[in-house]
């Protein structure tokens, strides 16, 4: 299993927090990886929040690539920054940790926001593709607001290795996940969390419906759905689908990776609508045990669990700072003081929702719409 430590909160705080989280579920991950996504940005990207920003691995030859591509493309550095690195034994080094804020190219600057988007993610996938076979590039995301770092090694050190002991980065939401090398060998593109267009998630579990899940995204006819080399991908991509492709409200992602059985539709409202979506969305049914926790552009965060309910998972906070974590151990480390009477465990029916600014949390269930 991995553990999973995602924290939203209406003050700027350090990925720290998540990390020393992440440490007290150590039983739960074997620290052969470490995998942060910060979304809404403090400190010196504060300023930057409309520009995007490219964050990867690059070798010396793929920095020069990189640097190459984008100038031709029309991109126009900003504000870069690297993390001052600590060397750690165990951790192998890489030549760049690259977090560069750009400009758009003169003819997006005033697009609409869905065609800069489809720009940043085609521009992702070509850097991928360019350093994919000799990985001189690991392209993570590349988006505004949003900064993703990620490394083999104990997610404690790996924490010293970026120097995060020393707050050099800060935002509202922080997505952590340490990991256990279960199913794949370790690989980066392999480690959570995921990141499309806005949407990201992380997945504590196992998707034994990776194949046909796969099959149906990358049917649709959208460059985004590729790579794969997680089976825990697809929730992310999944979740892209639902909202921004579909259209759907959030929680109705629950009804298409979870659906209910026919005679559970019939006490809903909206009866009609999830018979259809579950008919019309079959092949995205999850076959877990699985634990999903994930976020939405607008900054809304939610955990869900799968109907098999074998993995851990607990929600809980005080009105401003809310905590999304794999074990209620980690959630003492991140807060606390709270009520803990008022901690959730979310069952296989349940949509733990948390606002944007975490402002408050409601559970949304299945069987009560």
């Amino acid at each position: 299993m991995c553990r999973l430590s995602a924290m939203t909160s209406d003050d700027y705080f350090s990925p720290l927090e998540n990390i020393l989280a992440l440490e007290t579920m150590k039983e739960g991950h074997d620290g052969s990886g470490l995998g942060l996504i910060l979304k809404d940005l403090g400190g010196e990207f504060e300023q930057l929040k409309k520009y995007p920003i490219f964050s990867g691995i690059c070798s010396k030859k793929g920095l020069e690539d990189l640097d190459g591509y984008m100038e031709s493309q029309g991109f126009k550095v900003k504000f870069m920054w690297e993390p001052k690195i600590k060397p750690m034994k165990g951790i192998d080094a890489r030549d760049h940790y690259v977090v560069n804020v750009y400009q758009y190219p003169d003819e997006y600057r005033n697009r609409p926001q869905e065609e800069k988007e489809d720009l940043l993610m085609r521009t992702r996938l070509n850097i991928r593709q360019m350093g994919e076979h000799d990985e001189s590039i690991f392209a993570f995301s590349f988006y505004p607001d949003v900064i993703a770092l990620k490394e083999v090694g104990d997610p404690l050190e790996v924490a010293e290795f970026f120097g995060l002991d020393k707050d050099p980065l800060k935002a509202k939401i922080v997505f952590a996940q340490g990991r256990q090398n279960t199913n794949y060998a370790i690989y980066l593109y392999a480690c959570h969390p995921f990141f499309i267009q806005g949407y990201g998630s992380m997945t504590n579990g196992e998707n034994t419906a990776f194949v046909p899940i796969r099959e149906y995204l990358t049917s649709r006819g959208f460059s985004g759905y590729m790579g794969y080399n997680s089976d825990s991908e697809v929730f992310t991509h999944i979740l892209h689908y639902s909202i921004r492709q579909l259209g759907y409200p959030l929680h109705y992602y629950k009804d298409i990776i979870t659906p209910l059985k026919d005679t559970e539709m019939e006490q809903r409202s909206d009866r009609e609508a999830v018979t259809l979506m579950k008919k019309s969305l079959r092949p995205l049914t999850i076959d877990g045990p699985n634990c999903v926790i994930g976020f939405t552009p607008d900054g809304t965060t939610f955990m869900v669990q799968d109907a098999k309910k074998l993995r851990p998972g607990v929600v809980g906070g005080v009105k401003g700072k809310y905590a999304l974590m794999s074990e209620e151990c980690g959630l003492d480390k991140a807060i606390p003081v709270r009520d803990k009477t008022k901690d959730i465990f979310p069952m296989k029916y349940d949509m733990v929702i948390v606002s944007p600014g975490a402002r408050e949390v409601k559970v949304w269930n299945q069987l009560h719409f």
